[in-house]
């Protein structure tokens, strides 16, 4: 595998797009016309040899990328593979003859290749947000209660106040609550579990199978499922919790694990999956880990969230990985 060439050439969404739309062609047994027209296509312009070379090294290598990624946006991506092979008007559509993954990885490509807008699970989270932070902005809102919640960047809640109680549903990334008092229960929820508030400061991060839960200041109240018993939380604490149970409370240093909301993101012995999963909420695009024994090995340091990109070139010279860019929009590493 080669690295994407260095050029300074401009290269426009549009000519990404057509860039890929030859290579699936070409990839499909081409007609001598199509090869005619590619190479006239070719050289018309220095950037559509440019951006056919990156669309060629983003092939080879968006696989994988593409797998993990349809694990995210399965229903999305399935859907509009089955729209890809439907018939129309009593006929089969034309489409490239390309394997499932492959056909994924274009998807992929096409996706990040023209920004950040075709990105069905972010559309499912924000229909139903009412405060929506996006990649790389960290946001503070003030509730209806005068209680403010700082949504991490890349982050949606929904707010629910009625019938004496308040709740607030986090559903994608993290939310910092700070709850005024008004004698109305506050509750948050989150990977269906929930966090009742018996005191003032914590967070509420999603985790894959659940959320964790850390607290600030005061006490709150943790439960993974309605029928599972409440795990009480104080100042310095921490709890993680899924379906079935929530973890012992682990004592942390607090200010140091939420210094996001100062720009800062701290990790001690933390696996590097989890810190590149973190940047990518600060990244404009995809960032992506292929290797599983390279996401598992633990990194420690604080890092300036604003710059994702320059926190990738300090863990690359400790850790020593591959990393490959394309479009502006997506890192892989490896």
């Amino acid at each position: 595998m080669k690295a994407l060439p260095d050029s300074a050439l401009m290269i426009t969404p549009e000519q990404h797009q057509a860039a890929l739309s030859w290579l699936s062609r070409l990839h499909d047994q081409p007609s001598a016309a199509d090869q005619a027209r590619f190479k006239r296509w070719l050289h018309a312009d220095p950037a559509h040899v440019e951006a056919y070379a990156q669309a060629q090294v983003v092939w080879e290598m968006s696989e994988a990328p593409a797998a993990r990624l349809a694990v995210e946006e399965a229903v999305a991506l399935e859907t509009l593979l089955s729209a890809m092979d439907a018939p129309v008007a009593g006929k089969r559509r034309s489409v490239p003859r390309w394997g499932a993954a492959l056909a994924m990885a274009a998807c992929l490509v096409m996706m990040v290749g023209v920004g950040l807008g075709w990105q069905p699970k972010r559309w499912v989270d924000d229909v139903g947000a009412d405060f929506v932070s996006p990649p790389g902005e960290v946001r503070t809102v003030t509730l209806a209660d005068q209680s403010q919640v700082t949504l991490d960047a890349d982050s949606a809640i929904a707010v629910h106040f009625s019938k004496g109680e308040r709740h607030v549903q986090v559903r994608r990334g993290a939310a910092f609550f700070q709850v005024t008092h008004t004698g109305e229960p506050f509750v948050v929820e989150g990977g269906r579990g929930e966090t009742r508030v018996l005191g003032t400061q914590f967070e509420v991060r999603l985790l894959p199978e659940g959320a964790q839960v850390t607290v600030l200041s005061g006490r709150v109240g943790v439960k993974a499922g309605a029928d599972l018993p409440q795990q009480i939380l104080t100042a310095e604490q921490r709890v993680s919790y899924d379906a079935i149970r929530t973890t012992a409370p682990q004592a942390v240093d607090s200010e140091h694990q939420l210094a996001w909301r100062q720009g800062w993101l701290n990790y001690y012995r933390t696996p590097l999956a989890d810190v590149i999963d973190d940047l990518s909420r600060y990244y404009p695009g995809r960032i992506v880990v292929l290797n599983d024994e390279l996401g598992a090995r633990k990194v420690s340091g604080s890092f300036p969230s604003k710059n994702p990109v320059a926190v990738l070139a300090a863990l690359k010279s400790v850790v020593g990985f591959e990393q490959y860019e394309a479009f502006g929009r997506v890192i892989v590493i490896r």
